[in-house]
């Protein structure tokens, strides 16, 4: 795996820590070895879309990328834009064998025509869940100002999981990241082997991420 500073367009605390290039970990706490993929298949394979805040793409923080570490063959990544989409995205929306929901929750206001309780299996159509990767204000904004989702279905996450993400703060403690999104989504659509197997690679992001805070990792460029 190879190795280099954090890229210019991370420069928060932690800019200037030699990175992996692909999990963005610290290298010394690089944890792309233990991912193991998963491959659904079956009459409840689903798939996931992440639509990517811009500001997502250099975040160490990000756990998006777990879920394409183990699900590479079922997830998909774009970045939002509020006015251009990318064509390859409403290419995939569109497609007659997809059927996407926007995993957003459904008590908001002012699209309850628009909100379903479960995802359709029917023959032939396979579930395509859109989870906007952002903050929690940023989601909001991304779901509100982007036309082109305004006429998908909505499906809230019902969960009692409370969030283990150690890495930002919540607003609340049913919160979840993105990772837990899914894992959740998985164990929800009968898909439990590939939840549990996301799960474990999360709480172990979880904690090598919380180790290279506590313990000394490289750093490249001037103090």
């Amino acid at each position: 795996m190879a190795f280099q500073p954090a890229s210019n367009g991370y420069s928060a605390k932690g800019g200037k820590i030699i990175r992996c290039t692909r999990c963005m970990m610290a290298a010394d706490y690089c944890i792309c070895g233990c991912a193991e993929p998963e491959y659904l298949q079956g009459e409840h394979e689903v798939s996931f879309c992440l639509l990517m805040h811009t500001d997502e793409q250099y975040k160490p923080t990000n756990t998006g990328r777990l879920i394409e570490d183990i699900l590479p063959k079922h997830c998909y990544r774009f970045y939002w834009h509020r006015t251009e989409p990318d064509p390859e995205f409403i290419a995939l929306i569109e497609r007659p064998d997809i059927q996407p929901y926007i995993i957003f929750p459904g008590d908001r206001g002012g699209y309850d025509h628009r909100v379903v309780q479960k995802a359709d299996f029917s023959v032939g159509i396979k579930p395509l869940f859109i989870i906007l990767d952002g903050s929690w204000r940023q989601a909001g904004r991304m779901f509100r100002l982007s036309k082109y989702l305004q006429d998908l279905p909505v499906l809230p996450l019902q969960t009692q999981r409370n969030s283990q993400y150690q890495l930002r703060k919540a607003p609340d403690d049913f919160h979840l990241c993105t990772a837990e999104v899914a894992i959740e989504l998985l164990k929800q659509h009968h898909q439990e082997a590939a939840g549990k197997k996301l799960d474990d690679y999360f709480k172990h992001f979880n904690h090598m991420y919380a180790r290279s805070r506590r313990e000394p990792v490289n750093t490249n460029g001037p103090e």
